[in-house]
């Protein structure tokens, strides 16, 4: 006796998919799921990417952009730089923070241009080669009193903490030294901030934690420092 065909249809489908069970768990099947995977994901990290690219150069204030082209010779570079450095200038944290997303997300998608990129950066902001061959000279010239030398750097404002913090390994400042100053020689500018953060109501701007009289003491406190002999 012939089965009936609504049974014979519903082994058939049952075939079919445990057929379709097998070809999903196949591991060419898996990897083609992997394959899609990444590269869904780079593509929503581009547009996510190009997407803040966008909204920060609309935020940017106006500028000439029929100037604002890409460099694809070494003149084109120059007429670039002579435009964009007026612009740096008037809008210096809007302009970097242009031009580091700019070169993030030309290294990130592997853009060619980024050599472009870093001949402007040194021609529109140099380098700090200069700044550490002085520092560098003045390390030498102080090495029987470094550590007075140190002292009076972090006291007073005299150069930024963060270049001392950089620079000190290159220019071979021992550690001992190093340790010593920060740890004694920061204590009067933390003094004075945590005093200006007990007044913070009557603080008008970031420039009244260093006045005139607050500077004086600073170098006064770091010309001690400098010119004290069992140091």
């Amino acid at each position: 006796m012939a089965a009936p065909r609504s049974v014979v249809m519903e082994a058939g489908s049952w075939v079919l998919d445990r057929d379709v069970e097998k070809n999903a768990d196949s591991p060419s099947e898996k990897k083609l799921k992997a394959d899609r995977f990444p590269l869904s994901e780079a593509l929503g990290v581009f547009l996510v990417f190009s997407t803040g690219l966008v909204c920060i150069y609309l935020t940017m204030p106006a500028a000439e952009y029929e100037l604002l082209k890409f460099p694809r010779t070494l003149s084109d570079l120059r007429s670039l730089k002579d435009h964009l450095a007026i612009y740096a200038q008037l809008h210096p944290a809007k302009f970097i923070l242009g031009y580091c997303s700019t070169y993030i997300f030309m290294q990130t998608f592997m853009i060619p241009g980024t050599i472009f990129m870093s001949l402007l950066a040194g021609a529109l902001f140099g380098v700090v080669r200069e700044k550490l061959r002085y520092f560098q000279a003045e390390i030498a010239k102080r090495r029987k009193k470094l550590l007075n030398y140190m002292l009076f750097l972090r006291v007073t404002p005299t150069l930024p903490n963060l270049f001392i913090n950089l620079a000190s390994p290159i220019v071979d400042i021992p550690f001992h030294i190093f340790f010593l100053a920060t740890v004694v020689g920061l204590i009067p500018a933390s003094y004075i901030t945590v005093r200006a953060g007990i007044a913070l109501g009557e603080l008008k701007s970031l420039k009244d934690l260093y006045d005139l009289k607050t500077l004086v003491v600073l170098f006064l406190i770091g010309s001690i420092f400098l010119h004290f002999r069992p140091f």
